[in-house]
């Protein structure tokens, strides 16, 4: 996974609240025993209905999600973040989502972007105004840039670090197995 510090894209606008982890991914392309392939279940169910968003040419490419309240509620599978990563997805903005999706989406490099309701409301706008129109996330600054507003976010710090770096928690070890090595060999001699 590549690192995330400062994105600017368009936005792919999910205007709906309870997305569940069902809809993000059903369960009937869950039989896969690794990532590879995925992505194609990506909202399978939804994307037939005339119009669907990630089926709008005008959002290819899009790597910035926006959906309502409780983004990712429902089943604890990991395979919901696996899917939004292989279609680009980096950043899920919402007003609020379920706890396990918001750690499984930082394990596998996607800021989860919670923001309050009037700045919500305001980002909806903001599109609805100009579908095209991009967004910027500053992951090292904590900001959202659309138009001229900022709308300001905390990240866990580590959480923060790993994104950042492109790694998750044991690519962050791996990458600092030097200290740990030299850790551990104040306690051979």
């Amino acid at each position: 996974m590549s690192g995330l510090a400062t994105l600017t894209s368009v936005v792919c606008p999910l205007n709906r609240d309870d997305v569940d982890t069902d809809q993000i991914i059903p369960a009937r392309f869950l039989k896969a025993t690794t990532k590879e392939g995925i992505g194609e279940g990506l909202f399978a169910d939804w994307s037939k209905e005339p119009g669907f968003p990630t089926r709008d040419p005008r959002f290819a490419g899009a790597q910035v999600l926006v959906a309502g309240r409780n983004f990712g509620c429902g089943s604890s599978r990991e395979h919901a973040a696996w899917a939004l990563a292989q279609n680009g997805y980096r950043v899920v903005i919402a007003r609020s989502f379920a706890d396990i999706f918001r750690q499984n989406a930082l394990k596998n490099g996607i800021l989860p972007l919670a923001l309050a309701d009037a700045e919500h409301a305001a980002l909806v706008a903001y599109l609805e105004a100009d579908a095209l129109a991009p967004v910027t996330v500053d992951l090292r600054g904590g900001k959202l840039t659309f138009g001229s507003r900022d709308a300001l976010f905390q990240v866990e710090p580590f959480a923060k670090q790993c994104l950042i770096e492109g790694v998750d928690e044991l690519g962050y070890i791996l990458a600092r197995m030097h200290l740990v090595q030299a850790y551990e060999a104040t306690f051979e001699s």
